[in-house]
Parts: C-alpha cells; structure tokens; sequence
C-alpha cells in the first residue's frame, strides 16, 4: 500500500463577519492541530466567487480571515497560511477533477441545494462544481486528514471518492510511472469536538451565521468587549432555572446553546458547567458568560484590528505562504499531469 505523509489541510471562506461560531468550530482547533499536524490553513477566496462578491470586500475580508488565524494563535512560519487564488494548481487539478466527478454527484450535494434554491438553472457552474475545487483544495497537498463539521462531510466523502476513482481509473498509470498502487489518499475527517455547532443567539434552533440579518444573533471576532457583553445579555433565553444535568437541557435550546459557549470557552465539559451554575437563573449565568466571552474573545478581536490596520503586512503573509504552498503541490500537479498523458515543460 501507498503510504502517504500526514497532513492536515483546511479551509475558511472570506465572506465576512466570522464569528464565534466559526471561532469555536474551527479556528481553535486549527491551532490545536498545530501541535500534532503538519498545517496548512487556507482562505479559499475562489470558492467565495462562486456568488457574486464584491471586489473591494473580497480583498478586505480576505486579509480578515488571515488576521483571524493568525489573533487566534495559528503559526504562519512553522505552518503554511496563504490565499487559494495565488496558487493555480487549485484550479488546475480541479479541472481534472471535474472530468472524473460525475454530475450525479454533484446534484446529490445538499449544499448546493440549499445555496441554489428553487432556481437552479441562474446557479452559477462553479457553485455546482464547488465539491470538486474543495477535492482539489485538499488533494493537491495529498492531505491525509481535514477537520470537518457535520456540514461538510458530505464534501469530503466526494472528496474520498473523486480520488478512489481517480486512483481506479488510471492505476496501470499510476504504477506505470512509479507512484505505487495510489496517487492519492483517501482523506480522513478530523471531527471536531461538541462545541462544533454554536446556535444563534437569538434562536437556538439555527445555526449562528454570518449571513443571519440580525447582528444580535451572532458575536463577530471584531466585536468589542462592550459588543460581546451587549450581545449576550440579550440573547434569548427561557424563564426557568438552569438544570443541574444535561437532561435537563433537552428541549431548551438556547439554554443547551448558552452552556454549550460556556463549556467551549472555558473547556470544561455542559456537566461541569452545569455543577457550577445548576439551580440558577440567566440573570446570573449570563454576567458570567459575558465575562468569559470578553476574556477569550477580547484579546483575538483586538489582534485582529492591529493586523487589520497593516494591509501589506498580512499580504506578505499570504504571499510567503503561497510560494511554500506551491513548493508542495506543484510536484504533486506534475505527477497528475504525468498520470493523465498530458505534456508538460521539464
């Protein structure tokens, strides 16, 4: 059997207002993934176009998402941060990957569902196709891990069979050319812990979003400490006592939401945070909570603006990052094309 370098890769869109749930669900355990993984963290501004973004924004929200990762604790220097767009062999093997998707797959993704609507006819292509570019996001570097939460399993499922096939479809190739019995792993899914999912604070039955018109349902990165304590005083509770088991938190799902952000924050499990506070109103819980959510958040925010406030040094951030990303999947794009029968400049 082939074996394959561990690596773990992922991705975050730029498309602005990140917040704590994207904090909790995935930026913290990118940079808990830095102590055991080779890293590399990657704002897909390619697959942002896939709607129609403004230009001006982009480029802001681009340079965001970087100060995001890099106020939250991710290592630029001994891991890999860069832009999707500066580094072509995405699109490249994507293209690859679309002639060995099938469009059954493709209409099968949920995602595209949702996004699409009921007119899918005025969908862009590259919102169909979106599951093969995130395939080749992953495989140019041969990752053999991504974390994932429960929305885009699906993708990387399609991302385990693109490369199965792939692997299946050209194997004499494959081995003619020295590469073993597979060319490309098949990517396994890092899941998260129970804090993946954070609810909104205005209805825990939805997933706090970005794109939610309230910005009372949310607590952005960039909030202020006066912002993130405002915001959790109001977030919609119930009238009853906290319970003192998790059972109790069943059918209350802004309370379930609210000690689940506590249990996150503080790393301690909903029961302990319960054995705390069980037996007590929001009245109380809330301070609290607010208090801990300005501590953790307070100091990421803060980073974020004084990033923010030096364009050009976080472009040289990306720009470094995309030449060492390069290094890894150019040879890798080279071996495809080997694979494929294409004809390549030595």
């Amino acid at each position: 059997m082939t074996e394959f370098q561990p690596r773990v890769f992922s991705g975050v869109q730029p498309t602005g207002n990140l917040h704590l749930g994207n904090y909790l669900g995935a930026i913290v355990n990118f940079v808990a993934l830095q102590n055991s993984h080779d890293c590399i963290y990657c704002v897909v501004d390619m697959h942002a176009i896939t709607v129609w973004q403004d230009p001006a924004e982009l480029s802001r929200q681009i340079r965001e998402v970087t100060a995001a990762f890099v106020a939250a604790g991710i290592d630029p220097v001994k891991h890999i941060v860069f832009n999707q767009s500066q580094v072509s062999a995405h699109a490249e093997l994507a293209w690859v990957f679309n002639c060995v998707a099938r469009i059954g797959w493709m209409n099968r993704m949920t995602q595209f569902k949702d996004k699409a609507g009921k007119d899918k006819e005025n969908a862009s292509l590259g919102l169909l196709a979106y599951p093969s570019l995130m395939a080749a996001d992953i495989l140019a570097y041969k990752a053999t891990h991504v974390p994932v939460g429960e929305d885009q399993k699906q993708h990387l499922e399609l991302t385990r069979d693109i490369a199965q096939k792939f692997n299946n479809d050209y194997a004499a190739s494959i081995a003619g050319h020295g590469f073993g019995d597979a060319y490309f792993p098949l990517t396994e899914p890092l899941i998260t812990g129970p804090a993946t999912r954070i609810m909104s604070l205005r209805d825990g039955t939805k997933k706090m979003s970005k794109s939610d018109p309230s910005d009372y349902s949310r607590i952005n990165l960039t909030d202020d400490a006066d912002q993130i304590a405002q915001k959790i005083r109001k977030a919609k509770t119930d009238a009853d006592a906290l319970p003192g088991e998790t059972e109790g938190l069943k059918g209350r799902p802004e309370a379930d939401n609210l000690v689940g952000i506590y249990a996150a924050l503080s790393g301690l499990t909903k029961q302990a945070v319960l054995g705390e506070f069980g037996g007590q109103q929001f009245s109380a819980f809330k301070p609290a909570l607010a208090d801990l959510a300005v501590q953790k958040l307070g100091p990421v925010g803060a980073e974020m603006r004084r990033l923010m406030a030096d364009p050009g040094h976080i472009d040289q951030i990306l720009a470094s990052g995309a030449i060492r990303a390069d290094a890894i999947a150019r040879p890798i794009l080279d071996g495809v094309k080997d694979v494929v029968g294409f004809i390549r400049r030595n």
